[in-house]
């Protein structure tokens, strides 16, 4: 593997010292014939002032804290219920450390903050790229309208169906391209793809579910390739990390479109 692999994640933490606030008073009879009062009552304005500005600062940034924070749980709850950490009854030993457990019906389940910290550390690997030199490839029908609606979003190039072998690695070919970045929906369904960005020194990114093996990818995804809502809710939440890296948008409100419209409709839906 090239030294595209030393792909890693950044922990951030703040932490904000508390400042207390003495409430001050100024008495209605002052003595204007006092300078060094006059000077102390001055100084001691001024100390508070900035001592109120302080905490104005501090209590605006908890307040910034706290919604952040209730925006947080309620996206990690809508995306739950999307199925999204859902694998199967396989588990191979390259996806064991993104597993926390097994349900009553055998199903792994996928570590979900794992999940959004490697959406977070792909998104900033896309973000620094020719956004139009980063080749999303899906062999699987449901991963069709996310990787369509992604690219309409961030600018990338989308290859769907079956991958036409030498398209990474065959000049000669009139489809031939040369990614920067090359991101599978699946290791096993998009396989030629991955084989050809390895042999081609390209890094590939690659949402993997219980059961894949991911010898050849460079940075994995861990969820729930093979459901719509769960493919849906992977590539919107990598639009969004995508757009807010390259500035684009600063919040979830400037998305134009939502996880529905990634969603691939079923023909009953559709007629």
């Amino acid at each position: 593997m090239s030294d595209h692999n030393n792909i890693e994640s950044e922990n951030i933490s703040s932490n904000h010292d508390t400042t207390e606030f003495r409430e001050f008073e100024e008495g209605d009879n002052v003595n204007t014939n006092n300078d060094d009062k006059d000077t102390s009552s001055s100084n001691n304005n001024q100390e508070n002032q900035e001592n109120l500005e302080t905490i104005t600062s501090e209590s605006t940034n908890q307040t910034e804290e706290d919604q952040y924070a209730h925006d947080f749980d309620n996206l990690e709850k809508m995306i739950l219920s999307t199925g999204i950490r859902v694998g199967t009854p396989v588990k191979t030993k390259y996806m064991t450390p993104f597993i926390v457990r097994a349900n009553p019906e055998g199903l792994y389940i996928l570590d979900i903050s794992k999940t959004l910290a490697r959406i977070d550390v792909a998104a900033k690997f896309v973000g620094r790229t020719n956004i139009s030199r980063v080749a999303i490839t899906s062999a699987r029908e449901y991963g069709k309208t996310p990787v369509e609606k992604f690219c309409e979003l961030t600018g990338a190039t989308g290859l769907f169906g079956r991958f036409m072998p030498g398209t990474f690695t065959n000049p000669s070919l009139p489809n031939y391209m040369e990614p920067e970045i090359v991101i599978v929906t699946d290791p096993q369904a998009d396989q030629q793809a991955v084989l050809e960005a390895t042999r081609a020194g390209v890094p590939v990114i690659a949402i993997s579910n219980s059961d894949n093996v991911t010898s050849k990818v460079d940075l994995v995804i861990p969820a729930n390739n093979r459901g719509r809502k769960a493919l849906a809710t992977i590539y919107w939440l990598l639009a969004r990390e995508v757009l807010k890296k390259q500035g684009n948008i600063k919040s979830d409100k400037e998305m134009r479109l939502s996880i529905d419209d990634f969603e691939t409709k079923l023909v009953e839906e559709i007629s």
